[in-house]
């Protein structure tokens, strides 16, 4: 009789089948680092440094869950082939979607930019239409009664502030909230205050131009703002438009600061006080003159405002009285109660 086989002990056992599935595993990562080094050797298929490592670790755990006799051999001898060509179908499909997203992204910033660019031109187009559109207060010819009642009484002057009575404006770096973002200037200034220059945006008060071509045939106009000088003419020659109605202009110097406000002196501009009224958005500005003003209210951004138009009938009929406190007066009053 054969003597019988002897079995091996299971510590003997238990270490032949590490030591198998050890040489499976190496054989299986050596697998995968070829195909990984395959598909890195095909020219210009990543582009993307970060899919490269997505890729590698993706086919390690890929590959690695596989047994080695699951990659079939091809006529090279390659046991890797077949799979490389599927991560290279892989990584082209990853490059047209890297670069169709990049497109989209640039197409949506582009468009972005024309809409913008569109709004700006609409929004514009729309402010112009509305200030410039045709606007009608007929000038009938004065009867004799009239002409006659005109040559006994002195031609009156009318003094104009600029900030938000006529003007809104706010330089760079200050965005005011109640200028909408995007809104066009009406003209830009540029200006050199304390040896700084500083750029304004100017927007003009609807009708402003049609109401100074209508008023400066009744009275003398005379700018008188609390702004620097050198701000105030640039504004004043861009209303008047080399067109001889501005001529004479008062600035900040020719204020009296009163109150922590700038007070504004008509006496300095007329002495006689019967023939002389001031149109301005701030009641400081005319606290030594409260019967010698026409307030109105301030105006910042609003495209549809008529303030300047509703005034017209009002400065047509004030050219005809001896003194215009004695309407200016009344005007006041019902101002302050209507305010209570």
């Amino acid at each position: 009789m054969f003597p019988k086989a002897r079995k091996k002990p299971f510590y003997r056992v238990k270490k032949e089948f590490l030591c198998e599935r050890s040489l499976e595993s190496e054989k299986r990562k050596k697998i995968c680092d070829a195909i990984f080094l395959h598909v890195l050797k095909k020219p210009g298929l990543f582009s993307n440094e970060r899919f490269l490592v997505m890729t590698s670790a993706s086919s390690r755990s890929l590959i690695s869950s596989k047994k080695s006799s699951d990659f079939p051999a091809s006529k090279s001898g390659d046991g890797y082939t077949q799979y490389s060509d599927s991560f290279y179908s892989m990584g082209y499909l990853w490059n047209m979607l890297t670069a169709l997203q990049t497109r989209l992204r640039t197409f949506v910033v582009f468009a972005s930019k024309v809409w913008t660019f569109i709004c700006f031109i609409f929004r514009r187009q729309t402010r112009s239409l509305i200030q410039h559109k045709a606007i009608k207060y007929n000038v009938y010819p004065l009867s004799p009664l009239s002409k006659h009642r005109l040559s006994i009484v002195r031609r009156k002057t009318l003094v104009l502030d600029l900030d938000e009575t006529l003007i809104h404006s706010f330089h760079d770096g200050v965005l005011r909230p109640t200028v909408r973002p995007g809104t066009p200037p009406d003209f830009i200034l540029k200006v050199t205050i304390d040896r700084h220059p500083v750029r304004f945006f100017v927007h003009k008060r609807p009708h402003v131009d049609f109401f100074l071509q209508i008023v400066s045939q009744w009275y003398e106009l005379v700018v008188f703002t609390a702004s620097m000088e050198i701000y105030g003419t640039a504004v004043a020659d861009k209303l008047d438009n080399d067109r001889g109605l501005l001529r004479r202009r008062y600035y900040r110097q020719h204020c009296t600061l009163d109150f922590g406000s700038y007070t504004k002196d008509l006496s300095a501009i007329c002495a006689d006080l019967s023939s002389v009224f001031i149109l301005d958005n701030s009641p400081g500005a005319y606290r030594s003159y409260p019967d010698n003003a026409i307030p109105i209210k301030s105006w910042f951004n609003d495209p549809t405002d008529t303030a300047l138009l509703n005034l017209l009938p009002v400065l047509d009929a004030l050219r005809f009285v001896s003194d215009v406190r004695s309407v200016l007066s009344r005007n006041r009053e019902a101002h302050r109660l209507w305010n209570r």
